[in-house]
Order: C-alpha cells, then structure tokens, then sequence
C-alpha cells in the first residue's frame, strides 16, 4: 500500500514524467515533420515514417533510460505493455470515436502480417530467456530494412490516401515555419524526452517498491500506458476527423517501432543481457503476439474493424489489466478469471473472428466470381 511521503513523491514523479514525454514528443514530431516537408518529402512517407516513429519516442526514451539502470523488466515491460494498448486500446477507441476504421492503404494492409511476424520473431528471441545484443541488433538492422522499404513503397500513394496524409499533416502550413523554429522544437522535445524519461522510471521503480508489485506489473500497466498517450491522442483524433488510414497507420507503425527499435537499441546499449521474467515470456509476450495475431481475421472483414470489434478490443484490454492487478496482488478471485478467460471468452471470441473472416472471404470471393 501507498505510504509517507516518499510514495507521494513517486506519484507526482510518473505524472510529470507522462506529462513532459508527451510534450516533448509533440514538439519532437512538429518540428521533424517541419524539416522534411522542407526537404520536399511527401506527406505519405512523414505520416508513416517521422509521425508514426515520433509518437514512440516516450517508449524508446523510456526503455532506454531502463536498460542503462539495469531494470530490464520496466524496459521489457514498456514495449510488450505499448504494443498490447495500442491495439487493444488505442484501436479499440479509434474504431468506436470514428465509427469504424476502414482501411484502404496499401502499406497498411502490408504492415498488419509484418507487426504479426515481428511479434512472432520477438516471441522467439525472449524463449531462453534474454534478449542478447545480437538479438537487438538483428532487430535494429530489421528496423532499416522496414524504414527503407516504406519510403520507396509510399512513393507512388494512391490520390485518396495522398490526400488525407496533406490535409492531416498541413504540409503547406509547417513549410512556412522558420527553420530556427523547427530545430528549437527538436531540441526542446528531445531535451523533453530525456528529462520525462528519468521522472517516468525513477517513480514507476518507487511505486512498484511500495506497493510490493514487479517491475514488469508497472511497466506492463501505468509506463506502457503514459508512453502511449501520443499514439492515443494522434490515431482518436484521426478516427473522429475521417482520417482513418492515419489512424491504422500509426499504431500499426508504432508497434513495428517498439520491437524493432526501442527494443533492439535497449538491447544494444545496456550494460548487460537483458533478462525476461518467467511471467513476461511465459504470459505477456504471447498475449502481445496473439493481439497482434487478431488485427488479421478483423482487417480480413473488408479491410475494417466496425465499431463493436473495437468495443471488444478495448473489453480485452481491461480484461488484461484487471488480471495483472489480480495476480500482482495474489487475489483469490484470480484463478478462476484466468480460467473463465482461457477457456470460454477467449475460444468463443476466436470463433466470432474466424466466422466474420470466413464470411468476407466468401463475399469477396463471390464478387469476384461474378465480375469476372
């Protein structure tokens, strides 16, 4: 339980450290996405590139700041925690704010079985264990590889996608901003960046110690969640203004980002292996594989997730948190939720996925039949 002054402290230190991340990240992508409009770049290649990894610089400054003081599970547990929220929850919201998300981007659709396959691949490397600075280096040289891929891949967007990306990033406006002012902006959001970090890690460690819960619980649930608030804010604010292939993109983007570079850079540079916990690679790391596994039957379902779809996203979502909680304080209730989950919600919502995914399989099949 909370205590004394020092958990006060604790609390106030995750608050501001939430608040400065996401300020700072907001500069950091203004003032990037200013200076490659200059450049002359296309707003396709910075909605999917500077935004989509900018929104994740608090899980890469925050991941990083761990594994440099040897908290592995914080820096585990951002990422696995990021990736689940922003599907289940971040996708879950954006589909119910904006009606549905439909999704007409080419690259998105690409992007959706990679993220399944870099899930899987990360799922692999953290089976002994550990993640090693090989293990991080494969991901970091993945992460070129995808980076480079996008921009020559989005050099010819289709007119409507195109379109959104302009009217979204307001290319014609951030063109006219003083190239001191773009710097200023980078420079204050890293500065931002490191400083929120330091808060974010030294009070999420405290309140882990006080409440005597893992790290991992804390990096799962309160870190993974404030580090996601710009992917939040950017993918409802998306749905809500139509901007639907923004939406998608960003989350989808940001998940690809978080394995291969926040995860891989921390691997990189920590003093030592990083460690992953039984609970990390025996329950969180597949349940972030399986909620990546899922996007697939629903972008099936004519390239959508409808509304109720994202409702039972964001069901899940505090469904996971609620066990965290339970097992983290060993509740008696804990048992049989994991069980009524494992072996009646779960089946039955895969079930749903795979009707709705056969059914627009079928349609799509007859449409085809039929034109042809």
């Amino acid at each position: 339980m909370l205590t004394g002054t020092m958990s006060v402290i604790a609390i106030i230190s995750v608050i501001a450290g939430i608040g400065v991340l996401v300020v700072g990240a907001e500069f950091l992508v203004r003032g990037a996405a200013s200076v490659a409009a200059r450049t002359g770049i296309s707003s396709v290649v910075i909605g999917l590139t500077v935004v989509a990894f900018g929104t994740s610089t608090p899980e890469l400054a925050v991941s990083l700041q761990s594994a440099f003081d040897d908290k592995a599970d914080l820096a585990i547990g951002n990422v696995v925690g990021s990736n689940i929220a922003n599907v289940l929850l971040i996708l879950g919201l954006s589909a119910i704010a904006g009606g549905g998300l439909v999704v007409a981007q080419r690259l998105v659709r690409l992007d959706v079985p990679l993220m399944v396959l870099v899930s899987g691949v990360m799922w692999l490397m953290v089976l002994d264990g550990e993640i090693t600075k090989l293990d991080g280096v494969i991901l970091v040289v993945g992460l070129v590889v995808y980076t480079t891929w996008t921009v020559v891949a989005a050099k010819r967007p289709d007119p409507t996608t195109e379109a959104e990306y302009d009217e979204a990033l307001d290319v014609a406006t951030i063109r006219r901003t003083s190239v001191l002012v773009d710097v200023g902006l980078i420079v204050v959001g890293l500065g931002g960046l490191i400083l929120g970090a330091r808060f974010l890690v030294s009070g999420a460690s405290d309140i882990a110690v006080d409440l005597g819960v893992p790290d991992l619980v804390i990096g799962l649930t309160v870190v993974a969640v404030g580090t996601s608030m710009p992917e939040l804010a950017t993918s409802v604010l998306a749905a809500i203004r139509g901007e639907r292939d923004i939406a998608v993109g960003n989350v989808v983007g940001s998940n690809l980002f978080n394995i291969m570079s926040v995860l891989g850079l921390s691997a990189v540079i920590s003093p030592s292996t990083l460690l992953v916990s039984d609970g990390a690679r025996s329950f969180d790391v597949p349940v972030m594989t399986a909620v990546a596994v899922a996007c697939l039957p629903v972008f099936f379902n004519g390239y959508a997730i409808r509304r109720w779809e994202g409702g039972v996203f964001v069901a899940y979502y505090v469904a996971y948190v609620g066990y965290l909680v339970l097992d983290a304080t060993e509740h008696a209730a804990q048992e049989t939720f994991g069980t009524v989950m494992a072996f009646f919600v779960l089946p039955l919502t895969a079930l749903t996925l795979v009707a709705v995914a056969y059914n627009a399989w079928r349609v799509g099949r007859a449409s085809r039949i039929s034109t042809s």
